[in-house]
């Protein structure tokens, strides 16, 4: 089993930045593509950014230039460095954790308004 725990959301202005981190515990492979996706209210899921085993990463082209995504091995723990957030950022951020097995976090929300 695998658990994932999201923390980092809340609300901030436009411009802002937040840094939302991702916790993964229980029987993890460090072979595992890491992963944010976020959902705003009304809309389907989305991609935001991955990150394979050996540090490729892939982001939206929304959030191109503006988040990082990162990860701290030892730690078993994802990052997602948000700068320059904008209103169209508001949504749920979960995490997902991807080695054959698919496992979601419980989400955290962010606000971006002033």
């Amino acid at each position: 089993q695998v658990q994932l725990m999201e923390s980092g959301g809340g609300l901030v202005q436009p411009g802002g930045s937040l840094r939302l981190s991702c916790a993964a515990s229980g029987s993890i492979s460090s072979f595992a593509t890491m992963g944010w996706y976020r959902q705003a209210p009304g809309k389907q899921r989305e991609l935001v950014a991955t990150i394979t085993w050996n540090g490729n990463t892939n982001y939206a082209d929304s959030v191109k230039g503006r988040f990082t995504i990162s990860r701290a091995y030892a730690l078993n723990t994802v990052y997602l460095q948000m700068n320059s957030l904008q209103s169209g950022d508001t949504a749920v951020y979960y995490c997902k954790y991807n080695r054959g097995l698919e496992v979601w976090g419980q989400g955290t929300l962010v606000t971006v308004s002033s």
